[in-house]
């Protein structure tokens, strides 16, 4: 009976190591996903809040395309998203400003390529009109 008991506790002691690398390589995959993705989404968030800020100022100011679409390029530029200035698009109406921005972010997982598509954009209207 002493037999068993010492067996079946070392083929215990193995699973369980066994077990632990497997969540650590887990962990390990997770954090560096992580670590691809999150800054991806930390510069869409920014350049969102840019485009929003922008737009409202842009019906004060009655800033013209050009110089909306000269604002978002350079915090596009700033924040290395690949997005050219032609993928931002700037309606100027009578009632307001519409700022738009289409984007991919090609994210290389080492065994997996996938691209992250954006579409951050903003309207302002002018309360006066």
């Amino acid at each position: 009976m002493r037999c068993l008991t010492s067996s079946s506790k070392r083929s215990q002691r193995g699973e369980g190591k066994l077990k632990a690398i497997i969540y650590t390589l887990i962990l390990f995959a997770a954090v560096y996903a992580a670590v691809k993705i999150v800054p991806v989404y930390v510069a869409e968030y920014q350049l969102n809040d840019k485009i929003t800020e922008q737009a409202r100022f842009a019906v004060v100011n009655h800033y013209t395309e050009d110089q909306i679409r000269d604002i978002i390029f350079k915090v596009i530029q700033d924040l290395d998203i690949p997005a050219n200035r032609e993928d931002i698009k700037v309606q100027n109406t009578n009632h307001g400003v519409m700022i738009s921005v289409n984007y991919s972010v090609p994210v290389d997982f080492k065994v997996y390529k996938t691209e992250f598509n954006f579409s951050p954009s903003s309207e302002a209207r002018d309360l006066m009109k």
